[in-house]
């Protein structure tokens, strides 16, 4: 890793117990196990984020979609819909 930075961490005793335990099954060190946990974490915490702007995005537009629903599509209803939608944006 060329472009690798060294951090300190402190973790509870128990933590680093099981993180060694992880190690010693998985054959590798702490520095990857904790890299590999990081890394699970960031896409985690990326795909809660995105998962809230679209229930957001979806929610913003429920009435509009509500109305479309119901009276049926035509061309005003499409137009407002757009706008609807880059407002959202």
């Amino acid at each position: 890793m060329a472009d690798s930075t060294n951090i300190l961490v402190t973790l509870p005793k128990q933590l680093l117990s099981e993180l060694d335990e992880i190690v010693d099954e998985q054959k590798c060190n702490r520095s990857q196990c904790v890299q590999e946990a990081m890394q699970m974490y960031v896409v985690d915490r990326k795909r809660i984020i995105l998962r809230e702007k679209l229930k957001q995005g979806y929610q913003s537009m429920a009435a509009l979609n509500l109305v479309l629903a119901e009276e049926g599509p035509d061309e005003d209803s499409f137009y407002y819909y757009e706008c609807g939608k880059s407002e959202a944006e």
